[in-house]
């Protein structure tokens, strides 16, 4: 079977893995009660499918539609002229990238992947530089939203929350060229074929001389790239559909603690095991972040499975004094940057058909986010403070 291999049928693997498996959902149960485990975990995942997973899907027909259209008329070779001298020399990806940087930035993670799918955006693109869109989209993932929102809290809040954005800039930076480190390795020599697959070598180095259009007359084109550009969203929207489930559904579970009465077995209820660990390297972190308060790790812990969850801390830690200008930097760049990356880049690098670098994708991010505070954290001491 391709992607395979065999193995022993028992092995040490098989008891090490039931042994944490059972130790696992066992400690799960006894913290929360097994009948409310199962009812929040399915719960979360019914939740995440309609709230979370059908959204996205939405959003990633329309933004196919605009992809499909922006392609077939030029758009996107225009904006790769544009912006190569750019993304080139900064990233290390085409100019065309900056169309899905901008997609995820007034939508979701998620948006970059229609023009993933789409032949004439990824033309431009070697096959080691496409697993790195799903970091470069997660980097500026919701930004506009958690932009406004901390803007939204007060005046004081305008220049962090712009500094915030510079900084979510610089750690996209590195956590794009820490993943192209690691896909050109992966592909070793086919790295610099191109992912395009009715495209040569020779065709990129001919790159932005030409495109490919549809037959057929305008009205044709029109409609022809808005229904497939659509269709590639429907397809990208079911594929992510297991990863977003079973990833984030044990994300929220061990972020989020139990309701106002307890346990009920209600959506999003958990055992606070990430914060937990948050608290315990709060040493590390605080220095490196000039966090006013221990409370305020909550925000990029959370940041990790929900960036929307972890803005809704923002106005109770204000309220409290529990936050300062220099926090909001940083929270809007680790949100921004970060993005709820754990709860999306597995579904994300599956629908690249990049299953395999989704570890790499993930250490990757996590390096880029933590950059991204440290330098809005920067910024802040050395512009504003």
């Amino acid at each position: 079977m391709e992607g395979k291999k065999k193995v022993k049928a028992v092995s040490l693997e098989t008891f090490v893995f039931l042994f944490i498996f059972i130790g696992g959902f066992s400690w799960l149960g006894h913290k929360m009660g097994v009948g409310n485990m199962f009812k929040t975990m399915m719960a979360t995942a019914h939740d995440l499918l309609l709230s979370t997973v059908f959204l996205i899907m939405a959003m990633a027909v329309l933004a196919g539609a605009i992809s499909g259209l922006l392609s077939e008329f030029g758009a996107i070779a225009l904006i790769n002229k544009i912006f190569a001298p750019l993304m080139k020399p900064i990233w290390g990806l085409p100019g065309a990238s900056i169309t899905g940087a901008v997609a995820t930035y007034l939508s979701d993670n998620p948006a970059i992947i229609p023009f993933a799918k789409d032949q004439t955006f990824t033309q431009y693109f070697r096959k080691y530089q496409v697993p790195a869109l799903c970091n470069l989209g997660t980097s500026f993932g919701m930004g506009l939203i958690v932009t406004t929102f901390m803007i939204a809290q007060g005046k004081q809040f305008i220049a962090p929350a712009l500094l915030g954005n510079v900084a979510a800039i610089i750690g996209s930076v590195i956590s794009v060229r820490l993943m192209l480190w690691q896909t050109k390795k992966f592909y070793g020599d086919e790295a610099m074929e191109p992912y395009a697959k009715h495209f040569s070598v020779e065709d990129l180095k001919t790159e932005g001389e030409y495109r490919l259009i549809r037959e057929g007359n305008m009205f044709q084109r029109v409609l022809d790239s808005l229904l497939e550009g659509g269709k590639n969203g429907v397809e990208m929207g079911l594929a992510i559909i297991p990863g977003v489930l079973i990833v984030c559904t044990f994300v929220m579970m061990f972020t989020f603690g139990p309701g106002k009465s307890g346990y009920t077995g209600a959506a999003y209820e958990g055992i606070k095991l990430l914060p937990y660990l948050g608290q315990k390297i709060n040493f590390i972190i605080e220095p490196l972040f000039g966090f006013h308060s221990p409370e305020a790790i909550s925000f990029p812990i959370t940041s990790l499975g929900a960036v929307g969850a972890a803005i809704s801390l923002v106005p109770e830690f204000i309220k409290t004094g529990k936050v300062s200008p220099n926090d909001i930097a940083v929270f809007t760049a680790m949100g921004m940057c970060w993005s709820g990356y754990l709860s999306t880049h597995i579904g994300m690098m599956d629908a690249l058909k990049s299953r395999a670098l989704a570890g790499k994708a993930i250490l990757s991010h996590t390096i880029g986010g933590l950059c991204a505070g440290i330098v809005a954290h920067l910024l802040y001491v050395l512009l504003i403070h």
